[in-house]
């Protein structure tokens, strides 16, 4: 046989089924526990209940508290001290090319991290904003 012997198809025939039947089960799990623990674990109205590690949990799975701002300045860090130190491999080629690398090179990754960051403190100053907005409650009575 031009694919190996009959027995070498079956057994990679069974493991391939098993896969996508565990695979499909693990989706149908994933889905009915995601709709659990969004109408009990995080129902707004249990979220002045949760305190210490349990208030951390709701926070990141509500997505009150970002983790995107701390990522962001961690990779930031590595790749320029990254770019710093790659750019000492020019010094044998050229010390122009070395002071171009490590000052235009940290400048563009500054920029291109602020310019990320700067969509997150947008984000925050707006939820700022509205929340010192009135809600539609209070400006209709404000309207009587």
């Amino acid at each position: 046989m031009p694919y190996g012997s009959y027995g070498t198809q079956l057994i990679s025939s069974n493991s391939t089924t098993s896969t996508d039947v565990w695979t499909i089960v693990s989706l149908l799990v994933a889905i009915c526990g995601s709709i659990v623990l969004y109408f009990t674990f995080l129902n707004n109205s249990n979220a002045k209940n949760y305190q210490g590690f349990t208030k951390k949990i709701y926070d990141f799975l509500s997505f009150s508290t970002l983790s995107l701002e701390a990522i962001l300045k961690i990779c930031y860090l590595a790749i320029a001290i990254f770019v710093t130190i790659i750019s000492f491999s020019y010094i044998s080629t050229s010390v122009i090319a070395f002071l171009l690398y490590l000052i235009i090179g940290n400048v563009i990754v500054r920029l291109l991290f602020e310019g990320a960051l700067l969509i997150i403190m947008i984000y925050h100053k707006l939820n700022e904003i509205n929340e010192k907005m009135p809600s539609k409650k209070e400006s209709k009575k404000e309207e009587k």
